[in-house]
């Protein structure tokens, strides 16, 4: 595999580990990947829950605990690190500014287009800014806003495509569309980047991601023009990986008409493993809602069927009566816990391997 340069970083395996939120990425996932060679990312969302003052002090403990995972991160590797923010929470804009504080090397900001976030940098900022955005036209709306208002043009992008796990920035009838698969998706992204980069003299490398598991997955969207792969699904079942073994398990256990899109309380589609708790909000049973603060800005607290936040959390704990587990389409696919380094070797077996078959 070709290393990834992101601005004035290289990245020995052109692999980042997906953000998987609500306590399933954190320093331990982010700090094991990253010293195999790829980017390491902590997600944020829901990092904050636990703080023994969440529900009091919702701000200070989500800031508290992106700190500390940040440095637990960095005590346990030199490699690159990053964090994966969701344009859709409050305080996002508190949580930017509190990575960029912490030297954090990456940004990757999706669940909505961070039109605003390259206001946050500093002079003194190594910060690298990376938006995830589903469509060429997307790709082209962001460019235009950062350098008219900014001057500054993303460091890198994520395409993510319909089979990513959680939350899909697509229509539900779009999903199973071919003309909104990934290998659809990212032509189009490449061609509105090559403008920018033609235009301003710059590189932008276009990070393809939604449904890689393998590497003949990663060869195959390499050969059509990426630079490098986000993949957290195959992540999960590592040691390493922050959530229960119960998760892990559950994701080791499931069979592929197990991959569920539900609606998410939030208004978006979700890719989950089916079970008890989804079939039962899908016959129309409600969980009380109690909420200490508003943390996605498209929850409606007076409707919405059950917290979500409240639901993952249990589900990364392993209590799935009172919750689930987000899952990308191959989740199916695992069939042993193994740790990281095994997980990378594997991966990076799997592309020679697809090298040697394309040229014989």
């Amino acid at each position: 595999m070709k290393e990834l340069h992101i601005g004035n970083l290289t990245i020995k395996v052109p692999i980042i580990q997906g953000g998987m939120g609500i306590g399933v990425s954190m320093s331990g996932l982010a700090a094991a990947v990253a010293n195999e060679g790829g980017v390491g990312v902590i997600a944020v969302a829901g990092l904050g829950m636990f703080e023994p003052d969440y529900a009091n002090n919702f701000i200070e403990a989500n800031t508290r605990a992106l700190k500390r995972e940040i440095q637990k991160a960095r005590e346990l590797t030199n490699g690159v690190l990053g964090v994966n923010l969701m344009v859709a929470l409050t305080n996002f804009n508190d949580l930017v500014k509190t990575s960029i504080l912490e030297g954090i090397d990456i940004i990757i900001a999706g669940a909505g287009l961070p039109l605003n976030m390259p206001q946050h940098l500093t002079k003194e900022a190594k910060t690298k800014l990376v938006p995830i955005v589903s469509s060429g036209r997307a790709t082209k709306i962001l460019c235009s806003k950062w350098k008219e208002q900014y001057d500054y043009l993303p460091d890198a992008i994520v395409v993510e495509g319909p089979k990513a796990g959680g939350h899909l920035g697509f229509k539900r009838n779009q999903l199973e569309d071919p003309e909104f698969a990934l290998e659809k998706l990212l032509p189009d992204v490449i061609k509105q980047v090559k403008y920018f980069e033609e235009t301003y003299n710059t590189t932008i490398p276009v990070i393809a991601a939604g449904g890689i598991y393998t590497g003949a997955d990663i060869k195959k969207i390499m050969d059509m023009g990426a630079s490098g792969v986000q993949m957290g699904t195959r992540f999960v079942t590592t040691d390493e990986c922050d959530a229960s073994l119960k998760f892990k398990q559950t994701y080791i256990d499931s069979h592929e008409e197990d991959m569920e899109i539900i609606n998410s309380p939030v208004g978006m589609p979700g890719r989950a493993i089916r079970n008890e708790f989804i079939e039962k909000i899908a016959r129309g049973e409600k969980r009380p809602v109690k909420c200490p603060y508003k943390c996605l800005k498209t929850c409606n607290i007076e409707t919405t069927p059950y917290c979500i936040v409240a639901a993952l959390i249990n589900g990364r704990k392993g209590n799935f009566y009172n919750g689930y587990a987000f899952a990308g389409s191959n989740a199916f696919r695992a069939t042993k816990i193994i740790s990281v380094k095994e997980t990378m070797d594997s991966l990076l077996r799997e592309f020679k391997e697809a090298m040697s078959k394309k040229n014989r």
